[in-house]
């Protein structure tokens, strides 16, 4: 576990319970972390697990096939070099990677299995795949808006499930999203045709929630996936951490893993 002392730590120790086939075999955080050195069960109030948090994530990955990434953008590169000295695959949940960090993994996945995904959730990845076929069959009279909402602490926005259901609209029109999309709205807005839109709400503790609307005249057509417990990303991880062990180098999406490519 790269990250292993933050919100989705918890629910990965929780899951894995659920899951004897798989063990914890090492932990890392921050090199700023106060739970450096302990039990990693330590940082969630729970039962030890005989693991201690490292801050160096070759540590953590040492005696492991298959690592879970849920830190920070900025430890993609240290946990990337960890992982390909030693051929463990990764499994990467972090969000908000700029182009100069997805090039790394990118490079890296020629050299280690490596799955990369927004959201690990099943119901998250049938949204994908259900936003892309509406937008293959309704034309641009339709206006796309994405809403996310999430818990006040959450860096990056649009989240970057809200950014993934945007690609997965603009492909089922054969656009990139990057020609389509509309960020920010002040003013005298109107909207133009063919764009999708994103709104961002932050506040409170909100797990996670998204909306895909598409709104033609005379109706609308919502597709919603709200997420009350971390647990469901959680497993999705672990269940792309089992599909992943073994495999061949690679970048791979939970759209693999679920076989809905």
């Amino acid at each position: 576990m790269l990250g292993a002392t933050g919100r989705m730590g918890r629910a990965l120790l929780t899951a894995l319970d659920e899951t004897p086939a798989l063990v914890l075999s090492g932990a890392s955080a921050s090199a700023h972390s106060r739970w450096l050195g302990q039990d990693v069960a330590a940082a969630h109030g729970t039962q030890p697990r005989g693991v201690a948090v490292s801050a160096a994530p070759s540590d953590a990955v040492r005696y492991a096939r298959v690592a879970i990434d849920f830190s920070l953008p900025a430890a993609t590169s240290a946990n990337l070099a960890a992982c390909a000295a030693v051929r463990c695959g990764l499994v990467i949940g972090t969000t908000g990677h700029d182009v100069s960090a997805r090039e790394h993994i990118a490079a890296a996945a020629q050299h280690i299995p490596i799955v990369m995904a927004p959201n690990m959730s099943l119901g998250i990845n049938l949204l994908l795949k259900l936003t892309q076929l509406a937008a293959q069959t309704l034309d641009e009279s339709y206006d796309i808006e994405v809403f996310e909402a999430h818990h006040r602490h959450k860096k990056d926005a649009p989240s970057g499930t809200a950014l993934a259901l945007g690609r997965a609209a603009a492909s089922g029109r054969g656009v990139t999203l990057d020609q389509v999309s509309e960020h920010q709205r002040h003013g005298i807005a109107p909207r133009r045709t063919g764009s999708i839109g994103f709104s961002v709400f932050r506040g409170g503790d909100v797990v996670g929630d998204h909306t895909v609307s598409f709104a033609g005249l005379g109706e609308r057509i919502e597709i919603t996936h709200r997420a009350s417990d971390r647990l469901a990303f959680a497993r999705g991880a672990l269940q792309a951490a089992q599909w992943l062990a073994g495999r061949d180098p690679g970048l791979y999406s939970m759209q693999d893993v679920l076989g809905l490519e």
